[in-house]
């Protein structure tokens, strides 16, 4: 992220433009908000909306542990959400079907879909990309909601 203030410029096609032309951010140096939560070791989460300064759209960055399954299912009443597995791989529950992950498989999941992750017996790591962006005010979080 720079730290120059926005300027005031207009684009290659002379449309008037305030911001940053571009933001560059290195995803494992954006704070650790499962550590935050009480998550570590056992995950990675890594909210980069707010450092790339996105605008209309979500990145994420997380990282689970062998076997472990997230402790909570969540949905967007708004936002479509693409999981990309980087590698290792994971199990997702996606409203009630049970999805197989390998490396550079993508996932899209509707809006109003509960979801979770499990790492796989490697663990995983995977990107997760969100739009509309609302800061997760469209969220809800579903303590225990994938139960063997």
């Amino acid at each position: 992220m720079s730290d120059e203030p926005p300027r005031a410029y207009e684009d290659e096609h002379g449309h008037p433009h305030i911001g940053h032309d571009f933001t560059v951010v290195n995803l494992k140096r954006v704070e650790d908000q499962a550590q935050k939560f009480g998550y570590a070791p056992y995950m990675e989460s890594r909210f980069a909306r707010v450092p790339l300064e996105l605008a209309a759209s979500g990145l994420s960055y997380f990282r689970i542990a062998p076997n472990y399954r997230v402790p909570f299912g969540h949905f967007h009443t708004e936002q479509e959400e693409i999981y990309v597995v980087l590698s290792g791989s994971a199990r997702a529950r996606v409203g009630h079907d049970i999805v197989d992950l390998g490396p550079f498989d993508a996932l899209r999941v509707s809006p109003m879909v509960t979801r979770n992750l499990e790492g796989g017996p490697e663990g995983a790591e995977l990107l997760a990309f969100g739009s509309p962006s609302h800061g997760n005010r469209d969220a809800e979080m579903l303590r225990g909601w994938w139960t063997d």
